[in-house]
């Protein structure tokens, strides 16, 4: 009987901490149809289209998971997609051609506003702007630390990641980079961060206390064509995955010492990427083949192709 017991008590408290609220899905905006594709994880079949505005590009998670955001760059709004639903539940006001974003862990979005040069901290529930922050010219990609104590933007025509304070909303330091800088990864202990300059053709890494540079890596010199955009970190931290944009492939490169490990061919104009909880999966939007491919990590090749809507830019997944 007392077996018994303890074995109930076990299921109990497995299914209540069980991750049942996963969707398995993917999800993936496509700039010139104005739709979000929504892909099964498992399957890898497309499940629905939602409608969502003009020009969405980047996406993301709320801190639960339970919506998905979109910048919607020539409606002026951040759409709301529920994630179970797939329903587009609302659209908020978020300042002159909302460029990207990123989700702090207190729910408030921060995003670049790339025609008005500022970073802009929203709060979704309320649509209330919390702060207008001056940044450099044509702000793009926006980054929160680990520990979100800092807010990281990057401007494409003034080649600077500026670094603002949490909850402070200062810029607390400027710092010089390559030519249009886009995206920012961090490590998960916060003291590194990695910024992919797509015309410089360059990743940049980044001592987060010291703010200052200390290593880069020139990609044109091995990849034709390369302008680096999108970039993650594996869950283990030992790879560091690049899309390549014209360079039609996901570069990985070892964090340490930016070399680089292997050249993926996928599609062309990569751009989004996404990596699956259990790091088996790598995804990437293919803005000119409007398609994502499919990447095992393991085999460090692309396996699959998913048709997806028009010119597809940013891709997330909850699983």
């Amino acid at each position: 009987m007392r077996c018994f017991l303890l074995l109930s008590l076990l299921v109990f408290l497995t299914a209540c901490t069980a991750p049942d609220d996963v969707t398995h899905r993917l999800f993936v905006t496509n700039e010139a149809d104005g739709t979000v594709t929504v892909i099964d994880s498992r399957s890898l079949e497309v499940v629905k289209t939602v409608e969502v505005g003009s020009r969405p590009r980047c996406i993301g998670f709320s801190p639960d998971r339970r919506l998905v955001y979109v910048a919607l760059g020539n409606d002026n709004a951040i759409g709301v997609v529920d994630t179970r639903s797939l329903e587009l539940v609302n659209t908020i006001p978020a300042g002159s051609d909302p460029e990207a974003f990123a989700v702090h862990p207190n729910g408030t979005i921060y995003l670049s506003n790339e025609d008005d040069a500022l970073a802009t901290a929203l709060n979704p529930a309320t649509g209330e702007i919390l702060a207008e922050i001056p940044v450099g010219i044509e702000p793009e990609g926006v980054q929160v630390s680990p520990d979100g104590k800092l807010v990281v933007v990057t401007s494409e025509s003034t080649n600077m990641v500026h670094m603002i304070s949490v909850p402070g909303h200062e810029v607390v330091d400027n710092i010089l980079v390559a030519a249009r800088p886009r995206e920012v990864t961090f490590t998960s202990d916060g003291k590194t961060a990695y910024v992919t300059c797509e015309v410089g053709g360059e990743v940049v890494k980044l001592d987060v206390e010291q703010r200052k540079v200390v290593d880069n890596l020139r990609m044109r010199r091995e990849i034709r064509r390369v302008k680096p955009k999108g970039i993650l970190l594996s869950h283990d931290e030992k790879t560091l995955y690049v899309s390549t944009g014209r360079g039609n492939s996901i570069v990985t490169l070892d964090p340490s010492t930016l070399e680089i490990q292997k050249v993926i061919p996928v599609g062309r104009r990569v751009w989004g990427i996404a990596l699956s909880r259990d790091g088996k999966r790598l995804f990437s939007a293919n803005g000119l083949d409007n398609n994502v491919s499919v990447v095992d990590t393991e085999k460090l090749e692309e396996v699959r192709k998913i048709p997806v809507g028009g010119r597809p830019w940013g891709v997330v997944i909850d699983d």
